[in-house]
């Protein structure tokens, strides 16, 4: 169902990428720091904001600490990675929080900002845990890599950077937590949530079970972007706007496609699986969820300009 008000204020999902966030603490501090000028320039323009976020490195780091917790401290068992995720949520959420809360003071502006920890419903019959593909944590070493296989932990080589964790990536089926996003959002907070692509469950019967899984962040904010009714899901990449017959003497940016465009480059295998594939399948499918549904891929710092349709990607119906 549309919103009614005619005076709306555009609702925006903006899904940030690693590069928003920095690859250790004290790149987390900077890089949330320059992220939250881009998310007050959006306020500025009086467009609702709910950010959603990947969280990477930033769970891998949680969870070699608590492996080498374990080599310390025998009596200590493994924590599972769903748990993991909730704790990047935290450690992400806090830094990203008060990053823009401290932009809006610089800017004269009142305005509340709230993190919320998030889970996500999963079918635990998806064929994803039949086949991991998701990489996850720090990169190993051949070696490091032999030990895990040697456990039951599954890994892959990664573009020749060196071996990394794989688990499964199960579609999104439910935001737990939606009611208290539409709560604070219709409050008047700026909104984080769903970090890491949101903390993985299924339901038993009510009860809420994590699983071992990472749910892809930009598929999942494209899921909130339809259930808060959203004019415009942003998602932030490493490139000003989407190409065609990328890296090829023929390459073509684009600006402006529609739905029937965007399938057909998928037909023609024109987006890499690892990186741009999954960002443009979440583009369509926030595209086809309503009427005046657009998707921006672009920068972090071209989102203001992208909105104003001078930069990026546009993938619409």
């Amino acid at each position: 169902m549309r919103r009614e008000d005619s005076m709306k204020k555009k609702r925006v999902v903006i899904a940030l990428g690693g590069n928003a966030l920095g690859k250790d603490y004290e790149e987390q501090k900077e890089a949330v720091a320059k992220t939250a000028k881009v998310i007050v320039d959006l306020v500025e323009q009086d467009m609702e904001i709910i950010i959603t976020h990947g969280n990477g490195p930033q769970v891998g780091m949680i969870q070699t600490a608590m492996n080498n917790l374990i080599t310390v401290h025998e009596n200590y068992k493994e924590t599972p990675l769903p748990t993991c995720v909730a704790m990047s949520q935290g450690f992400i959420g806090i830094d990203l929080q008060n990053a823009i809360k401290y932009e809006l003071y610089c800017r004269n502006i009142t305005k509340k900002v709230s993190t919320i920890l998030s889970q996500v419903e999963v079918d635990s019959k998806d064929e994803a845990f039949k086949n991991p593909t998701k990489p996850i944590g720090n990169f190993l070493t051949k070696e490091e890599a032999q030990l895990n296989e040697q456990k039951g932990v599954q890994c892959i080589e990664d573009a020749g950077r060196g071996y990394r964790i794989v688990v499964a990536s199960p579609m999104p089926k439910r935001i737990i937590e939606l009611g208290t996003i539409k709560t604070l959002l219709n409050a008047g907070h700026i909104v984080i949530t769903c970090g890491g692509g949101g903390i993985p469950v299924i339901d038993r019967e009510g009860k809420l079970v994590g699983v071992n899984a990472v749910i892809d962040k930009d598929n999942v904010s494209s899921l909130l972007a339809s259930q808060l009714d959203s004019d415009y899901l942003i998602i932030l990449t490493a490139v000003e706007k989407v190409a065609i017959n990328f890296g090829k003497e023929n390459q073509e940016w684009l600006s402006d496609i529609t739905v029937l465009e965007a399938k057909e480059y998928i037909k023609q295998e024109q987006f890499a699986k690892g990186s741009m594939l999954p960002k443009i399948e979440a583009a369509i499918k926030f595209a086809e969820s309503g009427e005046e549904r657009h998707t921006l891929i672009t920068l972090l710092d071209k989102a203001a300009l992208g909105i104003a349709g001078k930069t990026g990607t546009v993938i619409h119906n």
